[in-house]
């Protein structure tokens, strides 16, 4: 029974990392042709390090991401305390509208995204971006926080009031400390979906700001280089450190 159990786990992660190990193997293949072997080289990383154009794409997609995960997050705190806390008028219909965003197809966001930023004549460029990014992470920052707010104990805050907290007091010392795990991960969860995200962002992005995902999109287009496989590499291990850090965080 136990080496059942150990193989299927096997097969579990051979089955999620099998393509990342490859991708991460042929960054490193000396040949323009990503799927023949041609010996060990370090010729792409330094060909990705000196390409200032896709570095600045990159930085575009990092400021966008850090932004959106850092808005989405305050946001999803703000509206995950006032549904624990407290009972007003379409409630229910508020939490139904929040888990049909989830589950609505990314199609159908980023179509009705551009049919009102056009209907307003809202320009299509970094803001468009962030305000698509933070709508399609606000939903996800809002469950986590919500489900970690529910796992407290209300008497904890009962005991703050009786203490004679303010309102502020009670969300900087209570709070904010009791749900920070569901915070970090909120964060990590909207980063990675905002420099992960193709199908919304181009139908809201404009020409004067670029981002990664929409450029590898491109690139792919006649064929995966290595030069596409040693970027997936290095966002590969920002995303590992990342994790780590977050995890480290947590512990504490």
């Amino acid at each position: 029974m136990k080496s059942l159990r150990y193989s299927y786990l096997t097969f579990i992660y051979a089955f999620l990392y099998t393509p990342i190990i490859v991708v991460v193997f042929f960054s490193f293949n000396n040949s323009n042709v990503s799927l023949l072997w041609h010996g060990f080289t370090w010729h792409w990383y330094r060909v990705l390090f000196h390409d200032a154009d896709l570095g600045a794409v990159a930085l575009h997609s990092f400021w966008l991401g850090i932004i959106a995960a850092t808005v989405a997050t305050g946001m999803g705190l703000i509206a995950s305390v006032a549904l624990f806390r407290y009972r007003f008028f379409g409630k229910q219909a508020f939490q139904l509208l929040i888990f049909v965003m989830i589950v609505l197809p990314d199609l159908v966001i980023g179509v009705a995204l551009l049919i009102l930023m056009s209907t307003v004549h809202f320009p299509l460029g970094f803001w468009s971006l962030l305000v698509a990014h933070i709508t399609f992470c606000l939903p996800f920052t809002t469950v986590i926080i919500g489900n970690q707010l529910r796992q407290l104990n209300k008497h904890t805050l009962e005991a703050g009031r009786d203490l004679g907290a303010s309102q502020w007091q009670l969300y900087r010392d209570v709070i904010i400390p009791l749900v920070m795990p569901g915070l970090v991960a909120s964060w990590l969860l909207s980063f990675t979906m905002s420099i992960d995200d193709v199908i919304i962002s181009y139908f809201v992005s404009g020409p004067s700001y670029e981002i990664l995902p929409l450029r590898i999109y491109s690139m792919v287009k006649m064929g995966v280089s290595p030069e596409v496989n040693a970027l997936c590499s290095l966002l590969l291990v920002i995303t590992f450190a990342m994790t780590l850090l977050a995890q480290r965080r947590i512990v504490k």
